[in-house]
């Protein structure tokens, strides 16, 4: 089972995801498309080290800004980590909203990977 909590930007969706994450021994996906890129918090209102309460968070500042991250990127990290939180018997919570990067993730999606075409 995978956990989804979308929608727009600073309507606390970070807090519910960690008090959910703690009752149900969660960790957190990003699901967010500019969190992704480490040097852009303010204007992300991205989860602080203190406002993640010690659980897992994933896919966060990851990337430079000036690299180039798309959605079947996402799509194979995203699913990689859904894969791993689930061998070790917890809980992914995906939290964020960009709605095409959580569709991708869970849904048949099919991308190419542009390096290869």
């Amino acid at each position: 089972m995978v956990i989804v909590i979308t929608g727009p930007t600073c309507t606390g969706k970070t807090k519910l995801s960690i008090s959910l994450a703690k009752k149900i021994n969660g960790e957190i996906i990003n699901g967010d498309a500019m969190q992704i890129y480490k040097d852009n918090d303010v204007a992300t209102a991205k989860v602080t080290i203190n406002e993640m309460e010690g659980i897992i968070h994933h896919l966060f500042s990851i990337k430079e800004l000036t690299e180039e991250y798309t959605v079947y990127d996402y799509q194979k990290d995203a699913r990689k980590k859904i894969e791993e939180i689930l061998k070790k018997g917890k809980t992914p919570i995906i939290v964020g909203g960009t709605g095409l990067y959580i569709k991708a993730s869970l849904y048949n999606y099919e991308f190419e990977d542009e390096k290869k075409l």
